[in-house]
């Protein structure tokens, strides 16, 4: 998320990207003398602590604490900068009690059980009682920099790209957002002033992973399997986002086949960057 938004943000603005080894977000004191020193016109927050067990060797019993130090420590700067954009979750609204196309109202209906939403959740609460930190609350987020190990759609595009049959553990319906609109929506946040806290920021429509792998399969003139391990749909994770359609008004989400497309090409043109042996099925 982060490449993306500096390589397309660095045209109209200044923009400092700024990895863990450049600044360590834990690192309460260094972070505050970091932004107070620089006094930035918006900062935007998208660390996470990442613990995906197939992947990361990280704590996943640490998420919860290292995902609020990192917000925490950004958001007490407050003073210093002049507002702080982060990227939220539905999961703050409880995996277990998810409904199609929730609304932002469905905030605090539940309170999140595992360590992720949970963050989540506690941030949110934080944000409702600040003057200028905002939630931009994401469903699915797609793009060529994510990690192709296990995000849906880069991970497929990968495998079709090696004409790898294509694996899903369970049939899922998602709304899915392109990267690329993510940011057009970011640099809004930076012009304008919301109306709101907190944001639904997703394009409205819904796929399941089976018709997004033919799509992918058509892009790439492939014929390969696909591999459903489990039967049945998982919950459909989407949301509501009149809010933001409203507010932006003249703002069109790209089309999803275009979208895809243009991921499809991206790791087509850079297979060097596929390892087949990092694939889990």
């Amino acid at each position: 998320m982060a490449r993306s938004a500096s390589e397309q943000l660095a045209g109209n603005y200044d923009v400092v990207c700024l990895g863990r080894e450049e600044l360590n977000l834990l690192d309460t004191k260094k972070v505050f003398q970091y932004i107070r020193n620089n006094q930035f016109d918006a900062v935007i927050h998208t660390a996470t602590y990442d613990a995906a067990p197939e992947f990361s060797t990280n704590d996943p019993k640490l998420v919860l604490e290292n995902n609020l130090k990192m917000f925490f420590n950004v958001a007490r700067c407050k003073d210093y900068f002049g507002k702080m954009i982060y990227l939220g979750s539905g999961a703050e609204f409880g995996r277990e009690n998810w409904v199609p196309k929730m609304s932002e109202e469905y905030y605090d209906k539940h309170v999140p059980t595992d360590q992720y939403g949970l963050s989540k959740y506690i941030m949110m609460q934080h944000t409702l009682v600040s003057k200028n930190i905002f939630n931009l609350r994401l469903f699915g987020l797609f793009g060529k920099y994510d990690d192709w190990r296990y995000r849906f759609i880069p991970n497929a595009c990968c495998k079709v790209v090696l004409g790898l049959p294509l694996v899903i553990k369970q049939n899922a319906r998602f709304d899915y957002l392109y990267i690329d609109d993510l940011v057009k929506i970011i640099e809004w946040f930076i012009t304008n002033e919301p109306k709101h806290k907190d944001y639904n920021i997703c394009s409205g429509l819904v796929y399941d992973y089976v018709t997004l792998a033919n799509k992918i399969l058509d892009i790439g003139s492939k014929n390969l399997d696909i591999i459903i391990k489990k039967g049945g749909l998982r919950d459909e994770y989407s949301g509501n986002n009149a809010r933001i359609v409203g507010e932006m008004k003249d703002f069109s989400f790209t089309d999803v086949d275009e979208a895809i497309e243009e991921v499809y090409c991206w790791y087509n043109e850079n297979k060097r960057l596929i390892k087949k042996e990092l694939f889990v099925y």
